[in-house]
């Protein structure tokens, strides 16, 4: 019975964790945007950013992080031998990836809240990516084990998966664009006095 908790606990860690994840990006992405505000709004908007990210990371991911880990610790407890699995140490890489990835989100946000984060909008969507990759990796590992599928199934799902992510970034793009096209007709108006 005990192995049943440890799951059910540590696949609610893994939904808490992942969710965390994506909206931690999601906020730098608009944390570098308010740059371009204008005062006021940007201090404003960047204090906000910078206080929605703390808390985030260290209220809701960093504790989603741990207790994945724990009760992972736990169903390794209950069934040792998974770790004798190939799949097992395929699962245990991408979720050390994972694990890389959170502690340089942590360190991103240290940069945002000092202001000295390099990265653009561009980057971030781009890094926002990632997570996503993994989630469906690990769960395709998880599920079919041993047994991972390499037929036309698969691929035509990695097909899907990958033009769900251009999709995204296609839609990133056409937003930026249609924003700075907006700019530029709202600069025109204001030069001819329109």
């Amino acid at each position: 019975m005990a192995y049943y908790w440890f799951k059910a606990f540590h696949i609610v860690g893994v939904v808490v964790w992942f969710a965390g994840l994506f909206y931690l990006v999601r906020l730098f992405i608009y944390h570098v945007e308010a740059e371009a505000e204008a005062e006021p709004a940007r201090s404003i908007l960047k204090k906000q950013y910078a206080i929605m990210e703390t808390r985030l990371l260290k209220i809701i991911t960093t504790p989603g992080m741990l207790l994945t880990l724990a009760m992972a610790g736990g169903l390794l407890w209950q069934r040792p031998g998974v770790l004798h699995e190939g799949w097992m140490h395929a699962k245990l890489g991408f979720v050390a990836l994972l694990l890389v990835y959170h502690m340089y989100c942590a360190k991103l946000r240290k940069q945002l809240a000092n202001g000295e984060c390099q990265w653009g909008p561009k980057q971030l969507r781009a890094l926002n990516e990632g997570p996503t990759l993994l989630l469906v990796t690990i769960v395709m590992l998880v599920v079919f084990q041993a047994s991972f599928p390499t037929n036309a199934t698969t691929w035509l799902m990695a097909g899907l998966i990958l033009s769900f992510v251009i999709t995204i970034q296609l839609y990133a793009r056409k937003r930026r664009l249609d924003k700075e096209r907006e700019m530029a007709e709202l600069e025109t108006a204001l030069a001819t006095g329109e």
